[in-house]
């Protein structure tokens, strides 16, 4: 069995031409998600969680809040493939529990992809959390979602 848990990162600062899009840092909002979520995520994720995180800056601080170890991954950064993601984590075929946290609209198009939703969009709110477990059930791998975590209700 693995758990896939995908985290957006919060809310950073807007797009300008002075700051490019790997620089752009969280806001004070877009740092209280990330420690709200993070509370939340240490409560529940095991120790032995591995950790991968695009190497944005807004990704980096929210990873950040959580306090654990994790490794930069480039292939994570924004842009990133539905396949790039999956094979960081290594779904299905890894084992125990990895933590990815990156951008839209790459997570959205992971969980459609995994939850078998027809249209590949699917917006994933900043600074929340979709956790995924792959099962096998008559045969057939499946993921299903275990939780979704907004900074909101946490």
């Amino acid at each position: 069995m693995m758990d896939l848990v995908l985290w957006r990162h919060a809310e950073a600062e807007d797009e300008t031409a002075q700051v490019p899009d790997l620089d752009r840092a969280l806001t004070s909002r877009g740092a209280k998600q990330a420690a709200r979520v993070a509370a939340w995520l240490d409560r529940q994720l095991p120790e032995s969680t591995r950790i991968y995180c695009s190497p944005a800056q807004r990704t980096e601080q929210t990873v950040a809040a959580l306090g654990r170890k994790y490794k930069l991954r480039p292939e994570l950064a924004p842009g990133a493939s539905v396949q790039q993601v999956l094979d960081v984590a290594r779904w299905p075929s890894g084992s125990g529990t990895v933590l990815v946290v990156g951008h839209q609209p790459t997570l959205g198009h992971v969980i459609a992809e995994l939850v078998g939703l027809p249209e590949p969009e699917l917006s994933v709110r900043k600074g929340a959390v979709w956790w995924l477990r792959c099962r096998e059930r008559d045969g057939r791998q499946q993921a299903i979602v275990v939780a979704v975590q907004a900074p909101e209700t946490v």
